[in-house]
């Protein structure tokens, strides 16, 4: 009997999708209408509302969206599976090894000592579990409560350990976009300083007080009506990192009330921070993953011009 070879994780995660490569620019149904001349239209649009169709690796549910030359499209076959709906995040993207979500504000990525409520990785965990193949998912990094954005969960411990073992090698780009009082004197920079994590807040050094070395460098997009529009690139990823990187500067994030005036004004009723991009190495089939979203709306209407 002959041996039959066994597929390597990246040709496993690939038999799992349909691909089509976009040649020329065309609307997302009008793309799989052309592909897919057997299905009805209805056939088609369930498809995006099941969420399994991908448009380079993200999952795509806008029927109109703009395709150009070289995106590819995939469509899942584990179809039925990837029924998620919540008001508190959305799944980006999914296989057997990762999730990437988009967390919405107020939503805390894990549970604390101090704070037993629904999280990110409580409802992932439920989501999972409705799968009925796996009972969690496992924790890879955070988000503030207050900050929105793309964070990644592991669906396996082993996958888990080789994110957590190897993060700054694995993740090539994780950005942020933020509102920050005041107008930014530079147009770019880099804060360096050491934090300190005294559970209530974080405080920050400019030299080695015992702390851990931060660093975040920025870029002035904006200015406009007494605010900038900052891009902030993480060097290192220490918590509240952004936050006590902006108060020193000067110019704390909008909405701030621990790393900036408690009695400031909140012109958008949130924290103006979102992690708008990640980009990695895939940690099993070793595939260059990039995540994008786009700046929040009520983000760009605090520097319009007036």
């Amino acid at each position: 009997m002959g041996n039959k070879q066994r597929k390597s994780p990246a040709e496993r995660e690939k038999a799992k999708y349909t691909d089509y490569m976009v040649k020329e620019p065309m609307g997302l149904m009008e793309f799989l209408a052309s592909k897919m001349p057997d299905a009805s239209r209805t056939k088609l649009k369930s498809l995006l509302t099941k969420r399994v169709v991908f448009v380079d690796k993200k999952i795509t549910t806008q029927y109109n969206f703009p395709l150009t030359p070289g995106m590819k499209v995939q469509i899942s076959k584990e179809r039925g599976k990837r029924e998620f709906r919540n008001r508190l995040m959305d799944i980006v993207y999914e296989d057997r090894y990762l999730i990437v979500i988009e967390k919405k504000t107020g939503l805390l990525s894990v549970n604390t000592e101090r704070q037993k409520e629904r999280t990110a990785y409580t409802i992932l965990n439920e989501y999972v579990q409705r799968s009925g193949k796996q009972r969690r998912v496992y924790i890879v990094h955070r988000l503030d409560r207050d900050t929105s954005g793309l964070m990644m969960f592991a669906k396996d411990e082993m996958t888990q350990q080789k994110l957590r073992s190897n993060w700054h090698g694995i993740v090539t780009d994780r950005r942020y976009v933020a509102v920050v009082d005041g107008d930014m004197e530079k147009d770019e920079g880099t804060v360096v300083s050491w934090l300190t994590d005294h559970k209530l807040y974080v405080s920050s050094s400019p030299y080695d007080d015992g702390g851990e070395v931060a660093i975040t460098h920025y870029k002035t997009i904006k200015r406009a009506n007494g605010y900038s529009l900052m891009e902030l690139k993480l060097e290192t990823g220490r918590r509240n990192q952004i936050r006590v990187h902006m108060q020193d500067l000067k110019h704390p994030v909008v909405g701030d009330g621990r790393y900036g005036r408690e009695d400031g004004p909140n012109p958008i009723g949130r924290l103006a921070l979102h992690a708008f991009k990640l980009c990695f190495e895939h940690p099993v089939t070793g595939e260059q993953m990039a995540f994008e979203t786009p700046y929040p709306p009520e983000f760009k209407r605090l520097v319009l011009k007036k």
